[in-house]
């Protein structure tokens, strides 16, 4: 019989297993994700589903329903409050998604933290334009900014943020942007 994390992590790679990240398979982002949340003590096991799942309301056919079915309200709440409203114009769906990361519960804003830093690190694999990529760090760099109140708040009980923060920061200065600081 497998653990809740190891169904989240199979039905999340069987929810994108059509899906890349650049070149590769996109649940090795995912499992980035994961990981690093392990790496700065995280090992709430709803914590590490939602980061399993943190893209599948969004980028996939399951629904809140679905993940709340499977693997309880708190990993889908956690979920849904990373995912942005596809049903909603452009602008509308940002402007919903940043106050929905406002609100989010500090577990949620770990993941998204580990998600930015998962998404900057592969940036470098990236066969973008530099602009193109410019604009993303940018837009990376707005929903960091979004989400680092809750960081500086809870930043006691988890001290290894800033090694991702470091990490972040090396990438921000790549593309000509303002370090962070938590």
């Amino acid at each position: 019989m497998s653990t809740k994390l190891e169904s989240a992590e199979s039905f999340a790679k069987d929810k994108h297993r059509n899906q890349k990240y650049e070149t590769k398979p996109y649940y090795t982002h995912l499992e980035s994700v994961v990981d690093t949340l392990k790496n700065i003590g995280v090992n709430d096991e709803d914590v590490l589903c939602a980061a399993w799942l943190h893209d599948t309301i969004e980028d996939t056919d399951a629904t809140f329903d679905d993940i709340e079915q499977r693997f309880g309200s708190k990993v889908a709440v956690m979920v849904l409050s990373l995912s942005r409203d596809s049903s909603l114009p452009k602008k509308e769906k940002e402007r919903q998604y940043i106050e929905q990361l406002k609100n989010a519960p500090l577990q949620a804003l770990l993941i998204k933290l580990c998600d930015i830093s998962s998404n900057l690190k592969e940036l470098k694999n990236s066969s973008w334009s530099k602009t193109r990529k410019s604009k993303y760090v940018k837009k990376k760099l707005y929903n960091l900014n979004v989400i680092k109140s809750g960081l500086v708040k809870n930043k006691i009980d988890y001290p290894r943020i800033q090694d991702i923060i470091y990490g972040i920061n090396k990438v921000l200065s790549s593309h000509g942007q303002k370090p962070i600081i938590i």
